[in-house]
């Protein structure tokens, strides 16, 4: 049964899935007030605790205390609701990369009552488009050099109202910066409940049909409450830093929720190489690090050379499987272990994760507290121990999505099945086997084979293709493009070259197929559909 609800704007209770689809959550030891507001709890509460002075976000060349981000989102608040006209309810997406003004603007949005969308930078026009139909988003929030795709997203929406600029920098020198400048410092937030949605978390699964993922508030602080609390013990002296972006629940979690959520500092890079986080450890003492196998390799090899990174004590991996060797590096580089897990989008955050006392490599741990795992043979029965089979799991999160038919098949008689394949010891430690669709994950990224093949299809050349994911010693996996052409035209490494460039220019750069081979056909079942797996190396 929810609880009440603040919002004037129904859109998002009204499209939850029917509660009976629901999976079975698993709540005890969460205990929250009917009224909750998840903005407020990390910001002015942790002011109201007597953490105002203490270091709250690190960027762009600057710290900001506690009571700076306090004041700055209730500013902002005030900007959104008299002169933007948001409304508890509406949804707001915000498009910018990881900097202090975009934890802002999400902040203040929630604090505001409002549903929020965060988006990847990297975004086109088109992409933008699936989300604003489907969420039926009013208003955008969107760094000033990041306008022209969203700004033409707008010109052919009818839901967008208005997209509003703010200053991704530190100068706040935007509309919407302008417009909070003179406001008040202090904001009644928005009574929102603890079942309000507070997050939509946008997935392309494997169509590369957007889903959208619905959180309550009280999810935003169970994941922080749960398994940052209880696996990493993060306290207000350690300093965060990563590369997942904040558009993603894994990002969001990492680098905003868990340290706001205990006074703890978080350090915001645009851009997140290896060597800009390396320099970040070792310039603000970082302690706890969110990115891919492919990063701490990067890292080890900088520590080799000289690095020191010895501030860290927690090197948590997910977005992609943890190689063992990378594993057995890390600990005898470091003499610590890396904290290798898994989440989704659906459940919001890891669920299943190594401890600092046990640990394995080539291993994912055990579930986190209050959430149960079975692994489950085609017809959803237990498999025995050792066997491979689909990972199952409830908990104090887990899957509604916005108005979609495909919660049937995420949530079958009360679990979460993940569709990923995992193996589970006699001793309850669980071992990743693999995806069981077509999602290819590279060097952390979740990407879609459709769309990458819809976009390649859109190309003139392209008669045929088929796409899938290549194993790559750096990335984990490559986007490897097999492509039938159209009469007329020839293999070459210039028209390679020429729809890597088209599909970047289509959809998001990173989903760009990094391998493109040309062949003459493409294998086939006798109804005609074209057989992935058959293209694969261990075909």
């Amino acid at each position: 049964m929810l609880g009440p609800s603040a919002h004037v704007d129904t859109f998002t209770r009204d499209n939850l899935p029917p509660e009976d689809s629901w999976p079975d959550f698993l709540l005890d030891g969460f205990q929250y007030p009917e009224r909750l507001n998840a903005g407020v709890e990390l910001t002015d509460r942790m002011v109201e605790q007597g953490l105002g002075d203490h270091t709250a976000l690190i960027g762009n060349g600057r710290r900001r205390t506690y009571k700076e981000l306090a004041d700055w989102t209730n500013r902002l608040a005030h900007a959104l609701t008299e002169d933007l006209g948001v409304k508890p309810g509406n949804r707001v997406l915000i498009r910018s990369a990881n900097n202090p003004a975009m934890v802002a603007c999400w902040l203040a949005a929630t604090k505001a009552g409002a549903v929020v969308v965060n988006t990847m930078p990297m975004l086109r026009a088109g992409e933008l488009s699936k989300i604003v139909d489907k969420a039926e988003i009013e208003f955008a929030l969107c760094d000033t050099r990041l306008m022209d795709e969203m700004v033409a997203c707008a010109k052919t929406s009818s839901f967008l109202k208005k997209v509003i600029g703010f200053d991704g920098t530190s100068n706040h020198d935007a509309e919407l910066d302008r417009l909070a400048l003179e406001k008040s410092v202090l904001y009644d937030a928005v009574p929102t409940g603890r079942d309000d949605v507070a997050l939509l978390g946008f997935t392309s699964g494997s169509t590369g049909t957007p889903k959208a993922t619905m959180h309550f508030h009280r999810d935003l602080l169970i994941i922080a409450d749960g398994y940052a609390k209880e696996v990493l013990g993060v306290t207000p002296d350690d300093v965060f830093v990563g590369s997942p972006p904040l558009a993603f629940t894994f990002g969001l979690g990492g680098l905003a929720i868990f340290p706001l959520r205990f006074g703890a500092a978080a350090t915001l890079l645009e851009s997140a190489t290896p060597p800009n986080m390396i320099e970040i450890i070792e310039k603000y003492k970082a302690t706890v690090c969110f990115t891919a196998p492919t990063a701490y390799r990067v890292m080890l090899q900088a520590m080799e050379e000289g690095a020191d990174l010895s501030s860290l004590r927690a090197a948590v991996s997910a977005g992609e499987t943890l190689p063992g060797p990378v594993y057995d590096a890390w600990m005898a580089k470091t003499g610590k272990p890396m904290l290798d897990g898994i989440g989704a989008t659906e459940m919001l955050h890891i669920f299943i994760s190594n401890r600092f006392d046990d640990h394995k490599p080539a291993c994912t741990g055990k579930p986190v507290s209050r959430y149960e795992v079975r692994i489950l043979d085609q017809d959803g029965r237990d498999v025995a121990p050792g066997e491979v089979g689909r990972l199952a799991v409830r908990g104090p999160t887990g899957c509604r999505y916005l108005a979609d038919d495909r919660q049937g098949q995420y949530v079958i008689d009360g679990w979460n099945i993940t569709g990923d394949s995992f193996s589970m010891s006699e001793d309850g430690h669980l071992h990743f086997a693999a995806r069981n669709d077509d999602m290819i994950i590279s060097a952390g990224y979740n990407i879609a084979g459709p769309e990458v093949e819809a976009a390649l299809l859109a190309h003139p050349a392209v008669q045929e293709c088929a796409v899938i994911g290549a194993p790559d010693e750096e990335r984990g996996s490559i986007v490897q493009a097999h492509v039938v052409l159209a009469a007329g035209h020839e293999a070459s490494d210039d028209l390679s070259k020429a729809l890597k460039d088209h599909v970047k220019a289509t959809i998001a750069p990173y989903k760009y197929p990094r391998s493109i081979i040309f062949a003459d056909a493409l294998p086939k079942t006798e109804t005609g559909k074209i057989q992935r797996f058959r293209l694969r190396p261990d075909a």
